[in-house]
């Protein structure tokens, strides 16, 4: 998935090689979700994608390991975003979701905030840009506010 290495990706993505793509896709646990734009051949460009993991767990866990958008500020990471969680508690009943942002990463903790998403706290050094160790903020959601979320309509928010 080459945006990752991106520069302005590579700051806040986690750097995966091919073959860490591949052998995420063919072990089970995890699933790539793609956005893409329509066209009148019938093949899109791609515009986004989110990996999943922890479908195979009996923890009732799913991580949301990564969301990259090709072109930022646009409102298509909210959308694609909101669709993911509603998947996660709708689709393949999860019990929690689960993330990890770069402490210094404000504009996605904060689009994380506004769809409901709670910090549980600080992992320090938990991830390293080059030689510099980061530290990254562990945020999730629970079925039940993701209920109560959606009964108030804080998904829908731009």
């Amino acid at each position: 998935m080459h945006w990752s290495a991106h520069p302005g990706a590579q700051q806040f993505v986690g750097q995966w090689s091919e073959e860490r793509h591949r052998a995420a896709l063919r072990g089970g646990d995890a699933r790539y979700l793609l956005s893409e734009t329509g066209n009148e051949t019938g093949r899109g460009t791609l515009e986004a994608y989110v990996i999943l993991r922890g479908l195979s767990e009996d923890s009732g866990a799913i991580e949301l390991k990564r969301i990259v958008v090709a072109v930022p500020e646009r409102g298509l990471g909210r959308r694609i975003l909101s669709e993911v969680i509603r998947m996660a508690f709708e689709d393949f009943h999860t019990h929690r979701l689960f993330l990890d942002v770069y402490e210094d990463n404000a504009r996605a903790r904060h689009l994380y905030e506004s769809l409901g998403f709670v910090c549980e706290g600080t992992m320090r050094d938990a991830a390293r840009r080059g030689e510099t160790y980061c530290n990254l903020r562990l945020m999730s959601m629970l079925e039940e506010e993701f209920a109560k979320n959606r009964e108030q309509g804080l998904g829908n928010r731009e």
